[in-house]
């Protein structure tokens, strides 16, 4: 099966005094009332490139899907122990990350960094995960690989002490704590309105979406979607007053070029911070798909819950962001 997707504009460069400068007449022709976001459009057109300052302050987000007419949207699933050789089997399956990256491409990945928790209590994703996924990008030609999130705990004790934060920087990723960036308004899709998210996440060509899949004690299930209330962590708790409604929503914002679920051990009871191992199930898979609802409906089951049970993932479907299930597009690889 394969699915239609949109490919993302060229990466945000430099803008000298001179490429500022818009012909009158041209700029006029935009009409009286013309919007930041037609100036942006306009200047993409006839530059080829973007203006950072100006798309920041855009009501909006870029679309980070690929359209490639011969990658399957379906769910490939790895069975091994090494996170590493689970990601370098999926991609393999997916064609390799090359026709999803160009050398002008900012890539942010976003794993699960929430917790201030160690691999093995499952609340965070793996770091070897995380570092496998930098090399991947790296290889596919990335000009700029970044890793950030927008911790509950204290980000910088989070970062440590979950791994990821030594294992991206040494495969050569720049790791960006929200301490260190500012905060940009989008507009949301739905109900929420426009939001402050993290201004990495506002800049970047290309999102791969890198969670943990693990209970939650509100959503039940937590995976790629609901991954994306940490591209904030200015007033996240209003997400709560519609919790479904908010994931699908930011679901639509951000649409990822990939998802990578960690299902390496997975956090069966009292997520999503856990603590106690006897929670923690170990089931050695890694899951990947261009499709964020069906990977979501294959960690929804992995985690002993119902898919209709899950309000998000019918909302999310609705809103044309992939396929409820996934039994039939699955793809299964033993890495060993």
């Amino acid at each position: 099966m394969t699915r239609t997707a949109f490919a993302s504009p060229h990466a945000p460069d430099q803008v000298t005094a001179n490429s500022r400068t818009f012909g009158r007449r041209k700029l006029l022709s935009l009409g009286g009332g013309v919007s930041l976001a037609a100036l942006a459009a306009y200047y993409e057109w006839r530059h080829g490139r973007w203006l950072p300052k100006v798309y920041a302050s855009l009501p909006m987000m870029r679309d980070h899907r690929v359209k490639l007419d011969t990658v399957s949207d379906g769910v490939f699933v790895a069975h091994g122990k090494d996170p590493k050789r689970n990601l370098q089997a999926l991609l393999e399956k997916l064609g390799g990350l090359a026709p999803f990256i160009s050398k002008t491409d900012t890539v942010l990945i976003k794993p699960n960094a929430a917790w201030e928790r160690v691999p093995a209590q499952g609340a965070t994703t793996h770091p070897e995960l995380v570092a496998a996924m930098v090399h991947a990008c790296r290889d596919a030609g990335a000009k700029d690989i970044i890793v950030t999130d927008c911790s509950v705990d204290k980000a910088e004790l989070t970062f440590a002490r979950s791994g990821i934060l030594a294992a991206a920087r040494a495969a050569g990723a720049r790791v960006i704590m929200p301490s260190e960036a500012k905060y940009v308004e989008v507009q949301v899709p739905g109900k929420l309105g426009s939001w402050s998210i993290l201004e990495p996440f506002a800049l970047a060509t290309k999102i791969i979406n890198v969670p943990i899949a693990k209970h939650h004690s509100s959503a039940r299930v937590t995976a790629g979607m609901k991954n994306w209330i940490g591209i904030t962590d200015k007033k996240r708790s209003l997400f709560h007053a519609d919790l479904d409604g908010s994931i699908a929503a930011l679901a639509a914002l951000m649409r990822p070029t990939l998802t990578v679920v960690d299902a390496s051990r997975i956090l069966m009871r009292n997520g999503p911070r856990g603590g106690n191992l006897d929670d923690v199930k170990v089931t050695d898979a890694l899951a990947l798909s261009t499709d964020p609802v069906a990977l979501d409906c294959w960690a929804t089951e992995l985690l002993g819950a119902r898919i209709a049970d899950i309000k998000y993932l019918k909302l999310a479907a609705d809103r044309g962001l992939g396929e409820l299930g996934y039994r039939d597009k699955l793809v299964e690889v033993t890495t060993g």
